[in-house]
């Protein structure tokens, strides 16, 4: 699951194993062995049995033998972190409502309104030039910034996360980038001890749960990696799908309607929710050991020949794209909030978007969990770098106005540095 002809069609694989079992042997990395689950019926047995699948990964028996080395590419990915993603029982349901509670309080006004201004601030940084590539300049830049809003994020210490962040999911230097993701997120923790904020930051703090300062850390950094390369991946292959020739927005697809799509036909996070069996156990033909992986194929699942039904129709409660179970994703609605405003957004501002190539050229991301483009090259009528300058306007004129700014931390006297975008963005609401 880790080369190329994966990448490139990883339903084969999922059509293989089907033939066989509803789940059954891969490699997620060389010498990384797993059992992948493509059953619908498998995987929610799966993912709703706490019994008898356990989440943390210190009960990974090859990792535990030294068999799985600590420079190998998933261990980022799968790894046990005191998180409630790898976490069970008590300490999964204190962790998670702390999570779940404090995400509530993001209403889709609230992320709606953090996310066009700084649609409109990418969409200035190459709306002249006639061309772009939506996914680097834009699907993946946006959940970035927007989580620098959400956690509060004065400009050194966004500047330092977009970067760690960048780093951690493209696979460069991820032991620097993590040490620079954890001593930012410190930094960040500690700022809001002192001065909190109305951001998800200072709710997580505030929380009865009373999370220590490595807990916080832990769920931010959950937030922020299930946050971002999943909602990268939804807008990436939504307008993979409107800009198509066949199926797009000649066809007069709604944005909901390619939401849906995608998330049964090309799920942004296609494999993942690794669960540590307790005991041997049959998996309806396959037997997976005790305490080895036993990954959730999510795309698999959702192209299960027993949901043809759901799928023909896009039954939004059938497929597998948020999980199930005690583990679901708590962000569901957020998520579709924030890839409807930001499509929304582009294509209002670029009405002509056209596929630079032809969509059978483009190209898929190697690995074994995201079904992730690696560019997707776009023209249009080039347009003026004008919707930042003409939103602070309108919010200059609004009655009683005030200028606002994007994180709730004093305006600091900094050392002349190379700006990075949070701290550039900032800048703009600053003048």
């Amino acid at each position: 699951m880790h080369d190329a002809a994966f990448a490139a069609d990883p339903q084969q694989v999922y059509d293989r194993l089907r033939a066989h079992a509803p789940a059954g042997p891969v490699e997620l990395a060389p010498g990384t062995d797993a059992t992948l689950v493509v059953g619908h019926e498998t995987a929610l047995r799966v993912l709703q049995n706490t019994e008898l699948f356990a989440r943390d990964a210190r009960r990974w028996k090859a990792l535990n033998e030294g068999r799985i080395g600590m420079d190998n590419p998933v261990l980022p990915m799968m790894a046990y972190r005191p998180n409630c993603l790898f976490t069970d029982g008590a300490v999964h349901l204190r962790l998670r409502k702390a999570v779940v509670d404090s995400l509530a309080r993001l209403n889709i006004t609230r992320i709606r309104r953090d996310v066009e201004p700084i649609a409109d601030y990418l969409l200035d940084q190459f709306s002249e030039r006639g061309r772009a590539d939506l996914l680097n300049d834009y699907a993946k830049l946006l959940p970035l910034l927007l989580f620098n809003k959400l956690f509060g994020c004065p400009a050194d210490i966004g500047d330092t996360l977009t970067t760690a962040m960048s780093a951690i999911f493209d696979g460069k230097d991820a032991l620097r980038a993590n040490e620079d993701l954890t001593a930012c997120l410190m930094e960040l923790i500690a700022l809001k001890r002192r001065s909190p904020g109305d951001d998800v930051t200072s709710w997580l703090i505030q929380h009865p749960a009373g999370l220590t300062d490595e807990e916080l850390k832990d769920q931010l950094a959950l937030l922020m990696g299930a946050g971002i390369e999943p909602e990268r991946n939804l807008i990436g292959n939504a307008m993979v799908l409107l800009l198509s020739g066949t199926d797009g927005r000649q066809s007069g697809m709604l944005i909901e309607e390619a939401l849906d799509h995608v998330l049964w036909n090309q799920t942004p996070i296609a494999n993942y929710a690794a669960h540590y069996p307790v005991q041997d156990v049959d998996l309806g033909g396959h037997v997976a050991e005790a305490n080895t992986p036993v990954v959730i194929s999510f795309a698999g699942a959702n192209s299960d020949p027993a949901l043809a039904e759901a799928r023909r129709t896009h039954s939004k409660g059938a497929h597998l794209a948020w999980g199930a179970g005690p583990h679901a994703c708590p962000a569901k609605d957020p998520a579709q909030v924030i890839a409807i405003t930001a499509i929304e957004r582009l294509l209002n501002a670029l009405p002509d978007l056209t596929l630079a190539v032809p969509e059978k050229d483009l190209q898929w991301r190697p690995g074994p969990f995201h079904r992730a483009l690696v560019a997707l090259p776009v023209t249009f009528s080039p347009t003026p770098a004008t919707r930042m300058a003409a939103a602070l306007q309108n919010r200059a004129a609004a009655p009683g106005a005030q200028q606002p700014l994007p994180s709730s931390a004093p305006v600091r006297q900094e050392p002349v540095r190379k700006k990075g975008f949070w701290s550039s963005f900032l800048d703009i609401f600053r003048v």
